[in-house]
């Protein structure tokens, strides 16, 4: 009989392999038996499995065996991979990096303008954000494609949690000293993590829930952005639809300024037509990339040349001149609002975090080359750190931005550099000139930057693959949509823990049969012609069996035992004499878990069924010996295969078989 299907349960080091243990009818002609992997040390195995919890990618393998001085410089290079790839920088990589960065930065100076709006910050701090935080990422990062600065929902997400607690425009100098606050505690939390490497965090926010939360921001800065492109003052300062739009619709007669509607829509369909134009044609990114720089002086200089801004046409107006000031002495070290800035910086930073890292995966992925996500999180980290005390708002990845640095050809984090120094540039030279730019058209630009968030195919595929993880999309959107950014995130947390806890509580539990002329054993729902044993009922167990778990599986199990003897005696087949339950899917149990199948045994024995165990993995095993189940049903009751097991209990159908 073959066995390779559970020859990895039977690997144990030759030095150890007379410490192992067998468990099983030492008389049984059929195949090998059960092994006890040796005892371990109690403080060994902690240690074994706080290592593979926390420092699962070996983060020190490189430093092995090396001598002093290597060691110091790879400690180094650990924290600056500059240090590691700048030794092999050349023109040709710095000429891609040059390209990638200018059309990059043409992109980012208009964002940067309108992201700020969303932050309800003065425009120049958003243009701050993409100077200070990109050059200390490109020192400390480890994704060669990822663009740094603003994003579109972290800048709402702070605008609308900071607005909750101070008015921006009653009180602009206190807001922004909360703003700073609460983007040093987002810096605090993503280094934090990074370097606790406790990042498996953000996992609990799931890929669906990400979509929906993503989809219904989206919305709500589109609607949000209504304001400028209609020119309507009087706006309100919810973000939900119902209030925004009766905000939009109670202006209509009034409060809409037609000339700035034409120019919103008017660029706003150059936008959408230059992106379009781009997804189509790749070769043509750089149309979408240079539509809102384009946008911008196009636009300013109509306004300039028509006076516009005297017919009611909003214009930026005012955008302060200068190298980012420092910020140290207005962040919040003490009293009520330092509580605030930290519960608003931790989640701002989670969810930067989380975009992050998301984006540094999939470019990584496309290049093929390692990307460290605990390094990602300590260099978003203290970029963010050194930003709050340089006058930025929260920095992380851009997708628009990190999309078309890749496209344009970046080799290295210096397309970062250089985008720095153009807003360098900018910031010392250039921000006069945008004093006519109108706001119609930052919202425009605005609006097309988010509308790649509504990821309908995602959306799609998703309901086509999980219905629950197509409710916990929809749980987040409408979150969004219908109450607030910060409710919706929530949503979307509370949705994927939700289905990791039902998934846990409630694990699948298969009724196995023999697939003909073979000694395989397969789920019957999945193969309908695999044939039932007769006096034999086959259960596999498809988790790990803990505390949640325990009496719902042991439950599932009395009723299927339940349900097939109904089966039987309708049919008049021999009755259930053993039941065998297949457990190489649990991959862990716990006392509650013993104590469950303890129970389970005992109901059984009462019913005059035999319990019976097949495939128990090492550390089963090792805890199921401990407890001494397996004197409980003696130890020709466990075997190493589900064909064993058939073979003892029903040597007949085993045969046939």
């Amino acid at each position: 009989m073959k066995n390779s299907s559970v020859s990895s349960e039977r690997e144990i080091d030759s030095g150890n392999a007379s410490q192992v243990h067998h468990i099983g009818n030492d008389n049984s002609s059929h195949g090998h038996k059960v092994a006890v992997p040796p005892r371990k040390n109690l403080a060994h195995d902690f240690s074994a499995t706080f290592r593979e919890i926390f420092f699962h990618d070996d983060p020190l393998y490189e430093f092995k065996d090396q001598p002093a001085r290597k060691k110091f410089l790879l400690g180094v290079q650990f924290f600056f991979p500059i240090v590691g790839w700048a030794r092999e920088y050349n023109f040709k990589k710095f000429r891609g990096d040059l390209i990638a960065g200018l059309t990059i930065a043409s992109l980012c100076i208009p964002q940067d303008i309108g992201y700020a709006k969303l932050a309800n910050v003065p425009p120049n701090y958003g243009l701050y954000t993409s100077f200070v935080p990109p050059l200390i990422y490109a020192a400390m990062g480890s994704s060669r494609d990822i663009a740094i600065g603003p994003v579109a929902v972290v800048s709402l997400l702070l605008g609308d949690m900071l607005k909750n607690e101070i008015d921006p425009k009653k009180h602009p100098s206190e807001y922004l000293r909360l703003a700073f606050t609460a983007t040093f505690f987002a810096g605090i939390t993503e280094a934090a993590l990074g370097l606790l490497r406790l990042g498996f965090i953000i996992d609990y926010l799931s890929h669906a829930a990400v979509v929906g939360f993503m989809a219904g921001a989206a919305i709500t800065i589109g609607l949000q952005q209504l304001k400028g492109l209609l020119g309507v003052k009087t706006f309100t300062t919810k973000t939900d639809i119902v209030s925004v739009m009766h905000s939009v619709w109670s202006n209509v007669h009034h409060g809409w300024n037609w000339e700035t509607v034409v120019i919103g829509l008017v660029f706003l369909t150059f936008l959408l037509t230059a992106k379009y134009i781009a997804s189509k044609k790749k070769k043509l990114f750089w149309v979408a990339a240079i539509a809102p720089m384009i946008s911008v002086v196009v636009s300013t200089l109509c306004v300039y040349l028509t006076r516009a801004d005297k017919k009611g046409v909003n214009i930026v107006r005012h955008i302060d001149k200068g190298i980012n000031p420092s910020s140290v002495n207005k962040i919040y070290w003490s009293g009520t609002y330092l509580a605030k800035g930290a519960k608003i910086g931790i989640i701002a930073g989670m969810v930067g975090l989380t975009e992050a890292v998301a984006i540094g995966r999939t470019f990584a992925t496309l290049k093929d080359y390692p990307i460290d996500g605990n390094k990602e999180m300590l260099a978003l980290g203290v970029m963010n750190i050194a930003g709050s005390m340089t006058s930025c708002i929260v920095a992380t990845g851009s997708f628009s931005r990190s999309a078309v640095n890749y496209m344009a050809g970046c080799n290295t984090a210096v397309s970062n550099i250089v985008m720095s120094m153009v807003v360098l540039l900018t910031v010392e030279v250039i921000t006069p000139l945008f004093k006519y730019t109108p706001n119609a058209v930052i919202a425009a630009i605005i609006i097309s930057a988010v509308a790649g968030l509504v990821d309908i195919k995602a959306a799609y595929q998703i309901w086509k693959v999980d219905k629950l993880d197509f409710l916990s999309l929809l749980g987040a959107f409408f979150g969004v949509v219908f109450k607030s950014v910060e409710i919706g995130l929530l949503i979307a947390v509370a949705l994927s823990v939700a289905k990791i806890l039902l998934q846990v509580t409630r694990p699948r539990i298969a009724l196995l049969g023999n697939l003909s002329g073979t000694t395989i054993y397969r789920n019957v729902e999945q193969y309908p012609n695999a044939s039932k044993v007769p006096g034999v009922l086959i259960l596999r167990v498809d988790s790990a069996i803990y505390f949640s778990n325990a009496n719902y599986i042991k439950e599932r199990i009395l009723r299927w035992l339940r349900d097939e003897r109904d089966l039987i005696g309708v049919q008049g087949l021999p009755d259930i004499e053993h039941l065998i339950i297949e457990m190489s899917p649990v991959t862990d149990i716990d006392t509650t878990g013993v104590h469950s199948l303890e129970e389970l045994h005992k109901i059984l024995t009462k019913r005059e069924v035999q319990l019976v165990i097949a495939n128990p993995g090492p550390l089963v095993t090792d805890k199921l010996r401990a407890a001494k189940f397996v004197e409980l049903i003696g130890h020709e009751h466990i075997f190493l295969t589900v064909a064993d097991a058939v073979a003892t209990c029903a040597p007949k159908a085993e045969e046939d078989a």
